[in-house]
């Protein structure tokens, strides 16, 4: 099963869901689909509505394989059931779509203009339970503030010593190092980032390969290389902090890159909706993403 998703993802058309609000963010999810904190009172409570309302996206209609090619779970969604299976099951089984499983555990404090990824203390244990889960890669982010190449270097030394246990275990590792969209050195920061990520592939070994999650660039194509790189099976697009709008117009002027969005896939669902209004909502959010990823803007 993992030699026909490897070729699906690396070839497929479509995008990757992102799916994988944590703890941290997933309070503002919710808001921003109308469940106010007064909805919840505990943490569990809070992780069953998130549950109730990815739930709700990946068994509507527009959900669907010929759109979408895989969605990033995270670690309770993973071990959380719809129509009584496991989500990654109920994904590959019933939508034929890819499930990845985000393993990182938050952001440190920034330094040297970069937040780090705290320590990832249990990795061995949810790694073993992902492939139990028929889980098919991870994915793992940072952020980048600041044009500051040594933190820059940090942050990618960082991904890949990490990347390298996760393709030890037989899973293929999203490595997102994240640039701020409102940075003041943005630009500059994507060119340092790209010659990290260039010199960290050109170190991997044949039976390597990872996913790069990467914000918009500022230069149009600046990730090409990368893009056809050997040890690169795909290069997706964050949308950041952009509306989907805007992310759309962004990914049509970079060839190659396919969308991984998060916000900008839920921002017009809403829990008040009724199923009608929720999967057209979603049905035009999907196709316009879908659009972006595969329709790409010729750029002279």
């Amino acid at each position: 099963m993992k030699a026909n998703h490897f070729e699906k993802m690396s070839k497929g058309k479509g995008f990757i869901a992102a799916l994988d609000q944590s703890g941290g963010s997933t309070p503002k999810a919710l808001a921003a689909y109308g469940v106010t904190d007064n909805a919840f009172e505990t943490e569990d409570d809070m992780f069953d509505l998130i549950h109730e309302m990815r739930t709700r996206v990946i068994t509507a209609p527009a959900f669907d394989s010929n759109f979408i090619l895989g969605a990033i779970l995270f670690e309770q969604t993973m071990d959380s059931k719809i129509e009584g299976k496991y989500t990654a099951d109920y994904l590959v089984k019933e939508k034929g779509i890819i499930p990845f499983l985000k393993v990182d555990k938050g952001l440190a404090d920034i330094a040297k203009g970069v937040q780090m990824m705290n320590p990832i203390s249990n990795l061995e244990n949810m790694l073993e339970r992902a492939n139990q889960r028929n889980i098919f890669g991870t994915k793992m982010r940072s952020v980048i503030h600041k044009a500051n190449p040594e933190g820059i270097r940090e942050i990618l030394d960082q991904q890949f010593e990490i990347a390298k246990k996760i393709m030890d275990a037989g899973l293929v590792p999203i490595i997102e190092p994240e640039i701020d969209i409102h940075s003041k050195e943005k630009e500059e920061a994507e060119t340092l980032l790209k010659e990290e990520i260039m010199n960290h592939l050109n170190k991997l070994s044949d039976d390597y390969n990872v996913i790069l999650k990467l914000t918009l660039p500022d230069v149009a194509n600046l990730y090409k290389e990368a893009i056809e790189h050997p040890r690169v099976v795909r290069v997706v697009a964050l949308s950041g902090g952009y509306s989907r709008e805007e992310a759309n117009e962004k990914l049509k002027n970079n060839e190659g890159m396919i969308a991984s969005f998060s916000r900008a896939l839920s921002q017009d669902l809403r829990v008040g909706q009724s199923e009608k209004e929720f999967n057209s909502a979603l049905k035009k959010a999907i196709e316009s993403i879908y659009d972006a990823s595969v329709n790409k803007n010729q750029i002279i």
